[in-house]
């Protein structure tokens, strides 16, 4: 009869999720992940296979739980634009102040040339953000909250990019004051 796990699943990929997140994919080595994570290699294996499965099971976590959080923030907004606000707000201020950007755009950045998987992963959770904005800006043009003249998919495109450049700012430690200008600047262009 096989041992039973001597550890939460979800505590342990978490712990996986922030190394990753931190240093990201080729900075941390095997050794780093056991160590950060309290288990044995031998439980990593058989528990999340290599360090890529690993990986790409952090991505989805990780995913899911920024999803969570948003679609938290987003439910208890009374207007679209209350929503999008949120949406920048969550984003320049951090997940529980870490300030390593966002594990998705840095996925993307280090690795998405090179591994189709990872690329396909990212690809469908920038769609899925992109049509959760239209479907904002969509309301938020049907309730008269935005006056702009432009296409609800176009707008989303550019706010997605705008979060995206926000992210990647957000890993070199720009300012959030810069930042909320960005985003104020973009709400303005929701009246325009």
């Amino acid at each position: 009869m096989g041992r039973s796990r001597e550890f939460d699943e979800n505590v342990v990929l978490q712990k996986a999720m922030e190394l990753f997140w931190k240093q990201g994919y080729e900075k941390t080595s095997l050794n780093d992940l056991v160590e950060h994570m309290g288990i044995h290699r031998r439980s990593l294996y058989d528990t999340f296979g290599d360090k890529h499965t690993l990986f790409l099971k952090t991505v989805d976590f990780y995913a899911e739980l920024i999803k969570n959080k948003m679609q938290a923030g987003i439910s208890n907004a009374e207007t679209a634009k209350q929503a999008i606000r949120f949406i920048f707000d969550f984003t320049i201020e951090g997940y529980e102040d870490k300030q390593w950007g966002c594990l998705i755009v840095n996925s993307a950045t280090e690795m998405a040339l090179r591994d189709k998987e990872i690329e396909e992963k990212i690809e469908k959770i920038f769609m899925q953000t992109e049509q959760l904005l239209a479907d904002l800006v969509r309301k938020g043009m049907e309730t008269g909250e935005f006056s702009c003249k432009y296409d609800p998919e176009v707008l989303s495109e550019i706010l997605q990019n705008t979060l995206l450049g926000i992210r990647v700012q957000l890993r070199m430690s720009a300012s959030k004051e810069k930042l909320h200008r960005v985003a104020d600047f973009f709400m303005d262009l929701l009246n325009n």
